[in-house]
């Protein structure tokens, strides 16, 4: 038989509480549960890791597909090229602006004229320049009307040049052409007593020695004409020097006239001036 506590007994037959003593034993016993709830933690604290804060964040600049372009200074080769073309520019304004000037009928007309050339030098400079740029912006329409443009206004130039060219070589060769050489003298004082001495001598009739005065006069013409035209060929030498030398490299197989190189210095002469805005093109730095 199993053996009973003794004090479980006497607990259980204990009187029961009164109500003060019920109030009391409650007081203690949550007296007792806010003391244990302040001595025993409800949880063990987790370590706190202190927060760093954040770094500043460069801004990625993205990276293109762009060429990088970086500006450097003409070479001597663009600068001289810049320099002839604004020097023939001058030139082609100057020959254009005169000789436009000279196809007026009154001096008001004469300066309208002068503006024209002037105007047409000037745009024949910038066009080539502009359509270029207008080509590589892909505004095809537009390169293409300046370059139009251009044909019609160098066209209108390049007759300028050769009207001024042509006009001021003539005069000069003909100046050089009618001066008077000591050759040229002798042979007129020659034809001159000739043609006298046949005078009198035929007077009375055609006889023997008329007909040899009438030879002799023709003799001394044909001297005459011969100087006169060796002086010709002195006022232009360089025509005939170039078509000496043509003929000599080609030992003979070419032989141009004077007429030819003639018209193929005309044609430099006013061809040159008009090339300032190709070279302006040329030049252009990238």
């Amino acid at each position: 038989m199993a053996t009973t506590n003794t004090a479980d007994i006497v607990a259980f037959r204990k009187a029961p509480l009164t109500g003060a003593q019920r109030a009391k034993a409650y007081r203690e016993r949550k007296k007792s549960r806010v003391n244990t709830r302040v001595s025993t933690p409800v949880c063990d604290p987790k370590p706190v890791t202190p927060v760093t804060p954040p770094k500043p964040v460069t801004p990625v600049t993205p990276v293109t597909a762009s060429r990088t372009v970086t500006a450097s200074r003409p070479s001597i080769g663009q600068m001289i090229l810049i320099g002839t073309a604004f020097a023939l520019a001058a030139v082609g304004v100057t020959m254009n602006g005169w000789y436009a000037h000279t196809l007026g009928s009154s001096q008001i007309a004469g300066w309208v004229f002068a503006a024209i050339g002037v105007a047409a030098d000037a745009m024949a400079l910038a066009i080539p320049t502009c359509a270029t740029l207008k080509w590589q912006a892909r505004q095809r329409g537009t390169a293409l009307a300046a370059w139009a443009l251009q044909l019609l206004v160098f066209v209108f130039t390049f007759s300028a040049g050769i009207g001024f060219a042509s006009v001021n070589i003539s005069d000069v060769t003909a100046d050089r052409a009618n001066r008077v050489t000591p050759v040229v003298t002798v042979a007129q004082d020659a034809l001159r007593d000739a043609v006298t001495a046949r005078n009198l001598e035929c007077k009375s009739g055609t006889g023997r020695f008329c007909r040899e005065r009438e030879a002799t006069v023709v003799e001394r013409q044909n001297a005459l004409n011969a100087a006169m035209a060796s002086v010709s060929q002195a006022a232009d030498p360089q025509v005939e020097a170039a078509r000496r030398i043509v003929v000599w490299l080609s030992f003979g197989a070419l032989r141009p006239s004077g007429d030819d190189f003639a018209q193929l210095r005309l044609i430099l002469l006013a061809l040159l001036p008009q090339l300032g805005g190709f070279l302006l093109m040329i030049s252009r730095r990238q």
